[in-house]
């Protein structure tokens, strides 16, 4: 039987231009971003589903939705 490996979608921050204005954490659904030491944004994947919302509030432009092998 073949390992059938399925694509997720999931929220991706630039820790290098991630200014820290908590922006993306507070419109995301699950609570799956939170700013960590106030330095950079960080997801967690296990709760993240993809779906966007961080990336379009996101003022950098730093967060970026991908797709990963789960």
């Amino acid at each position: 039987m073949d390992s059938v490996k399925k694509k997720r979608r999931k929220a991706a921050v630039n820790q290098n231009d991630c200014v820290a204005c908590g922006c993306c954490a507070k419109v995301c659904p699950l609570s799956a971003i939170q700013v960590v030491k106030g330095v950079a944004a960080q997801v967690d994947g296990s709760k993240c589903v993809g779906c966007g919302k961080c990336a379009r509030e996101c003022p950098a432009s730093v967060i970026e939705i991908r797709e990963v092998e789960t």
